[in-house]
């Protein structure tokens, strides 16, 4: 007859739980996974069923009851790890926003704004069309199943343990975070730059001739041409965000390998 111990459960429950709390946390805040119009429930399944796959692969895990202090510690632990690790990845949607509200403003689009429930703020229309691409490339390029990887790699780089993490890891997550300006600027550059040189065309023909009336025409103006720059962007933006996708991952890796004590 097929009996089970107290002992054995509780292994199983560790096995189970204290990955499942890592990769929940991951999928919770992470892009595509993490977005608001997906159900919790389903959530909640891709983690557990990543959990299920990974657990018989991750070795020993510590002595450590999951009903204690040491057990809620390392629950805590994991929670971080994991919500830090899709912040990570986030970084680089981020900069794509940052860029669409640079050119939105540029383009006379200021106002043109859509409530946004992952930020819980308006957010500018140009922003939510070029962050829809960007997740769309980041699929096309299989970046949500490279995520995936990286997560399983951090349990070799960062095993589950009831240690203190190291404050390097989170240090480097602060400066990752001042990419999002420059990565944001060097996407809107090109656009920019064209528009500033239009704006100032127009300013120059106003003072040459003030009875053209520049107001009737800038705004339209501008704003077709923004959208021309904007379809010439639209071919180059895989090639610029491919490489840091890439740089995103890694830094996933880099980031459980500063925490290591």
């Amino acid at each position: 007859m097929f009996s089970v111990t107290s002992g054995q459960l509780e292994a199983w429950m560790v096995a189970f739980l204290w990955p499942f709390v890592r990769m929940l946390a991951l999928v919770s805040t992470a892009p595509v996974f993490g977005e608001p119009w997906v159900p919790r429930q389903v959530k909640v399944g891709i983690a557990a069923m990543l959990a299920l796959v990974l657990s018989p692969t991750l070795g020993a895990f510590p002595a450590v009851p999951v009903v204690s202090a040491g057990g809620l510690w390392i629950v805590i632990q994991q929670v971080l790890i994991g919500v830090a690790m899709g912040f990570s990845m986030r970084l680089i949607f981020t900069a794509v926003l940052a860029a669409g509200e640079y050119i939105g403003l540029q383009m006379g689009l200021s106002f043109a704004s859509f409530f946004d429930p992952m930020s819980h703020g308006s957010t500018m229309v140009v922003s939510r069309l070029l962050n829809m691409l960007a997740m769309l490339i980041f699929l096309a390029l299989d970046g949500h199943l490279l995520m995936v990887n990286a997560l399983a790699d951090s349990f070799r780089t960062l095993p589950i343990s009831g240690g203190p993490l190291a404050a390097g890891g989170w240090m480097f997550l602060v400066l990752a975070g001042g990419d999002i300006f420059a990565s944001g600027l060097m996407l809107a550059l090109p656009l920019i730059t064209a528009l500033l040189t239009l704006n100032l065309a127009m300013g120059i023909l106003n003072r040459a001739s003030p009875q053209f009336s520049i107001f009737a025409v800038g705004f339209p103006l501008t704003l077709l041409a923004g959208i021309f720059m904007l379809q010439l962007l639209m071919p180059n933006l895989a090639a610029f965000l491919e490489p840091r996708f890439a740089e995103a991952i890694a830094n996933m890796l880099r980031f459980t390998q500063g925490l290591r004590p």
